[in-house]
């Protein structure tokens, strides 16, 4: 059985709409756990580029660490926000939002690719 919308944690977004069918909100929470396992992986990496002894030039080492690190801290706000906005729209059967961090995520991501591979062709 499940709980009544007005007990039901964000109520912005349970107290709308009616309910959806399990699948899409259960797909909806997947997507959520991948933005979630996409911010740890980007944490890791941050950090582990900082703290291995990599022949990288330090100053463009550091700076794609913070930007690694900087998109880690991001993307759980993008997890919470989107998974939100998804299943607002599925109560309200309407169409599904536009991912609104993928394009800023694949670009961060590709900018600190080319500072680590120019800081190891300097270092």
């Amino acid at each position: 059985m499940t709980a009544p919308a007005d007990r039901r944690f964000p109520r912005r977004v349970y107290g709308r709409g009616t309910e959806p069918d399990g699948r899409f909100s259960l797909a909806n929470e997947r997507t959520f756990l991948a933005w979630v396992r996409t911010a740890l992986a980007l944490l890791a990496g941050g950090v582990a580029l900082e703290a291995l002894d990599l022949p990288v030039e330090p100053h463009l080492r550091l700076t794609a660490s913070v930007l690694l690190i900087g998109l880690g801290i991001a993307a759980p706000a993008q997890a919470w926000f989107g998974w939100a906005r998804a299943e607002r729209a599925l109560r309200e059967r309407q169409p599904l939002p536009a991912p609104a961090f993928s394009g800023p995520l694949a670009a961060g991501v590709a900018l600190a690719g080319v500072l680590v591979l120019v800081g190891l062709l300097l270092g």
